[in-house]
């Protein structure tokens, strides 16, 4: 990855607060209980009295969840102002008398932010866009509290990586036309994939379902359009917390398209302090 830029600084990246703001005017009632299972999936019963932070909270959804599990204190931080501005407009309308604060700060600046340490840390697909992903790795290992659980998803490494780094860099900085002509031949071309193995694309839209939270279209321009972009093997991801004083507790791995021909899906680890 390229450090010359200011990792600090959001004009640098994708505009991943504008396609949450525009997906958290679709969250539902279902789409609420979907993201509480995705992360009970995660965490089990854990979240019960703990303080958690939520690095790169998106549209707020899963800091909903947080609390709707037990959480006593969510702190949420994203480095794009439109995600905080959604999120707190989320957690306002849905979580009034709950004690949660939504913050504008990167990864990179959470020691300095005075947060202090927290019984859950959670980042599901965030490390990987902020152009240093080993970094990112440490310093959100580094507000977990000893015996803590740190809750991430990484996108999966894939022979097609280096292709889809410069597919990102490119979409993240084209115009909105130009965007949605790349989205029109993704999809047709995904269409066609679904059709020549015997599947239905609308039936598959009306059953889209991601643990984030999120349908297939805001997918589509986040997946397409996320720049900076890193990825990794499970066994890489082991080695670094090893080295960061983590032990595993749990994965879910993602073995659906190995080359990446239509992108790269996210692996979830949980992993505690020890």
């Amino acid at each position: 990855m390229d450090h010359s830029a200011d990792l600090l600084q959001q004009n640098t990246h994708f505009a991943f607060g504008k396609n949450w703001a525009s997906y958290a005017e679709l969250v539902t009632p279902a789409k609420i209980t979907e993201a509480v299972a995705g992360l009970k999936r995660l965490v089990g019963d854990e979240l019960t009295g703990q303080r958690w932070l939520d690095v790169g909270c998106g549209s707020g959804l899963h800091s909903l969840a947080a609390l709707q599990l037990g959480a006593a204190e969510v702190v949420a931080t994203d480095l794009d102002p439109d995600s905080v501005t959604t999120t707190r407009a989320l957690l306002t309308q849905l979580a009034p008398t709950a004690t949660w604060r939504a913050s504008e700060h990167s990864v990179f600046d959470l020691a300095q932010a005075g947060f202090g340490q927290f019984g859950v840390v959670y980042s599901w697909g965030v490390l990987h866009h902020t152009g240093d992903l080993s970094g990112a790795l440490r310093a959100a290992a580094g507000a977990v509290a000893p015996g803590g659980l740190l809750v991430v998803a990484l996108y999966r490494k894939t022979p097609l990586c280096s292709l889809w780094k410069l597919e990102k860099r490119f979409y993240a900085h084209a115009s909105p036309r130009t965007q949605r002509l790349l989205r029109a031949g993704y999809i047709a071309l995904y269409k066609l994939a679904l059709r020549l193995t015997g599947r239905n694309f609308k039936r598959h839209i009306e059953e889209y379902q991601t643990n984030r939270g999120m349908d297939f279209a805001h997918d589509v321009h986040d997946w397409m359009g996320g720049w900076p972009y890193e990825s990794i093997t499970p066994a890489q991801t082991a080695q670094a917390m090893s080295e960061l004083g983590f032990t595993p507790v749990r994965s879910f791995l993602d073995t659906r398209g190995k080359l990446g021909l239509f992108g790269s899906g996210c692996d979830e680890y949980v992993y505690r302090k020890t």
